[in-house]
């Protein structure tokens, strides 16, 4: 009986680490089966699943970022409304009949500044915790974005600027039909995914991110910058966001003052349920973007 005992436990502790690393992905494959039992001749069908990619580009966008922040056992509740003003500033550049060019650009370096203002603040203030700081950005961001356009959408995007949200790679040279196509936000997404696990986890930077993670008075204390690598982290959460705000401007040909509304949380539960933890353990980044595409089915057919 004892020998039974020993052998379930050696089994449970066999098993457990796989199913901490890969049950979100297990997760993901068991309500695909489901859905696509329920609903066969749609849920798998090249149009659904490509248009929830496009649907879950921006969210991965700030999932990534928030991502990041959490590595190094902080938050940031201001992701949805700093890429609600990079699409608002958008949108008001692209009003002003600039080149395209300047128009993709500025919600990129409005993201950045605002995430490089989030950084400053919880650094220089010496705030307790990042909740404090973001959760004011979070009002003063939005706030910013409806001052400035007046609470109204602005629409009318040239198809420059649409292009990373709305743009379509042909596949018809691989045999496939005209309507079978790869979103190119799909292919950012997995640009951005693999340059930011590079950077994450091949250069001494993002060492360092993880090591301030684990304990920061440990990190300080051999020699890392913790603050100029948190003000780092914080401004490359504002610049995915810029991302987002880029994506969704896209997809929607608008930019509008409810847009983001809430997707802080959309980011942060894909970063906890994919695996990341305020209190460094282990954190996987490849899983958050599986939780996105979870929730992204879910919402869909929910």
């Amino acid at each position: 009986m004892e020998n039974k005992d020993q052998e379930k436990n050696s089994l449970y502790l066999k098993i457990m680490p796989y199913l901490e690393k890969y049950g979100i992905l297990l997760l993901l494959v068991i309500m695909i089966v489901v859905m696509h039992f329920l609903q066969p001749d749609v849920f798998l069908s090249w149009r659904n699943v490509t248009n929830v990619f496009k649907q879950i580009s921006w969210q991965s966008m700030l999932a990534l970022g928030v991502f990041m922040v959490i590595v190094t056992a902080g938050i940031d509740l201001s992701v949805g409304s700093i890429m609600m003003l990079s699409l608002m500033i958008l949108a008001i550049v692209a009003k002003a009949g600039a080149p395209w060019y300047i128009v993709v650009i500025t919600p990129l370096i409005a993201g950045f500044l605002c995430g490089l203002f989030n950084g400053l603040g919880i650094t220089l203030l010496r705030m307790p915790h990042p909740f404090i700081m973001t959760l004011g950005t979070l009002y003063i961001f939005r706030g910013t974005g409806n001052l400035i356009s007046g609470g109204t959408p602005i629409s009318g995007f040239t198809d420059e600027v649409r292009y990373l949200g709305h743009g379509r790679i042909d596949l018809t040279w691989l045999g496939l039909e005209k309507s079978q196509y790869l979103p190119v936000s799909l292919v950012l997404i997995a640009i951005v995914y693999i340059i930011f696990w590079i950077f994450m986890n091949k250069t001494r930077t993002g060492k360092w991110i993880y090591a301030i993670g684990g304990n920061p008075n440990a990190a300080r204390a051999s020699g890392i910058n913790v603050n100029k690598i948190l003000v780092i982290v914080y401004s490359l959460c504002g610049f995915l966001s810029g991302i987002g705000a880029l994506i969704l401007a896209g997809r929607t040909d608008s930019g509008y003052p409810n847009a983001g509304l809430q997707s802080e949380l959309d980011a942060i539960a894909a970063c906890i349920i994919g695996g990341g933890e305020f209190f460094w353990r282990k954190r996987y980044s490849s899983w958050s973007f599986c939780w996105c595409n979870d929730h992204g089915y879910f919402k869909k057919w929910s």
